[in-house]
């Protein structure tokens, strides 16, 4: 395993593509982190991307993961190689943050929690948006009784999909992919964080288009095929026995995002579209009682956030709260939806997650803080 040495926690990151700029360019803001290398199937995007952000070195994945001077690799790879990558690191004695999902199937997801359990290293994973001060202010009003006792649950996702938008958005139709695979971890994460680990789930699905047609960039008015649900309806149960309902959707000309819970003492709105965002409670019981807005509380943050709480909990001995367990448990939950739209009945999640303290106020992403002064 790779031991932390004093200073920044050193990272590599294992794919250079879009989402590389977001994270580099965030690691620059956070004195705890420091990028030792790049690494990309294509050695000359790797190299562009460590000259853009002044990162010292760059490679193959086999020769960024053989340098001594890295504690932690970011995967950033395509889904279908996420597992491939982080048992790879892991091998290494690397600790991990991985992107979403964390696997496409269940037994790879344990492969690589179980592979990191026996070489004595952490895995974490994306998404991060709920670490940001928006959800982190909803979860410490949640905690607080703001509305009472939790008793049921609304998100919804919808709108045209990303085929309008996205220059290459095959892969977003593609197995592991889809609305659920794609946004539905940032609202299934926030759902057990906020609300505690889901024990079953009952969905329906539907493919309205078989075929669609790329709008943009220079595949415009290519067709290809739509391999997952675009439209999924999912009724959802807590182990706290609070109920869900859920819509994820890439077909509806409607642009709608969701996420609304109601307690035995009120509503709350929570913000999870995005790491920043205000908090609304409607807690009065009169039809004309208005919403109070409560703006985030918290030290603003963005992408990569969720890789700095996990270095900063590898120096403290602590589980991250963007954990490997919980990721595993919001896959199964995924899965489970899957298999309960095309079997038609209810599935069974048999995996569960465990709690997650709210972030302090006080926490901030900028300090430096490696000096012994550690933020729990």
């Amino acid at each position: 395993m790779s031991e932390l040495k004093s200073g920044p926690v050193r990272v590599a990151v294992v794919g250079a593509g879009d989402i590389s700029d977001q994270y580099l360019k965030a690691f620059t803001g956070y004195p705890d982190l420091a990028v030792a290398a790049v690494a990309d199937l294509v050695p000359d995007r790797a190299r562009a991307q460590a000259e853009a952000y002044g990162v010292p070195a760059w490679g193959s994945t086999e020769e960024v993961l053989r340098r001594d001077d890295v504690d932690l690799v970011v995967n950033l790879t395509v889904p279908a190689a996420h597992a491939e990558v982080a048992l790879a690191a892991i091998a290494a004695g690397k600790h991990v943050w991985g992107e979403k999902p964390l696997a496409l199937d269940r037994v790879s997801a344990r492969a690589v929690l179980d592979a990191a359990d026996a070489a004595g290293v952490v895995v974490g994973n994306a998404p991060d948006t709920v670490l940001g001060p928006g959800v982190q202010t909803s979860h410490r009003l949640l905690a607080e009784g703001a509305i009472g006792v939790p008793r049921t649950v609304l998100t919804l996702m919808q709108g045209p999909g990303p085929d309008l938008w996205h220059p290459r958005p095959q892969f977003l139709f593609a197995k592991g992919a889809g609305p659920l695979f794609d946004i539905g971890p940032y609202y299934l994460t926030a759902l057990v964080q906020l609300l505690g680990p889901i024990v079953s789930v009952s969905a329906s699905g539907q493919i309205p288009r078989a075929e669609r047609v790329v709008m943009e960039g220079p595949d415009a008015g290519t067709a290809f095929p739509v391999e997952v649900p675009t439209h999924l309806s999912v009724v959802t149960t807590f182990a706290s026995g609070t109920v869900g309902t859920s819509v994820y959707s890439f077909d509806s000309p409607l642009r709608r995002q969701l996420f609304e819970i109601t307690g035995s003492e009120g509503v709350m709105e929570v913000p999870v579209s995005g790491f920043d965002g205000d908090t609304r409670l409607l807690t009065g019981t009169a039809r004309d009682t208005p919403w109070t807005t409560v703006p985030a509380v918290g030290v603003p943050s963005g992408r990569g956030v969720g890789v700095l709480e996990l270095a900063r909990a590898l120096r403290a001995g602590q589980r991250p709260r963007a954990s490997g367990e919980l990721a595993y448990h919001v896959l199964d939950v995924m899965l489970a939806v899957e298999e309960s739209a095309e079997l038609g009945t209810p599935v069974r999640v048999a995996s569960s997650a465990p709690e997650v303290p709210p972030i302090p106020p006080q926490w901030d992403p900028t300090a430096r803080t490696y000096d012994g002064t550690e933020q729990t």
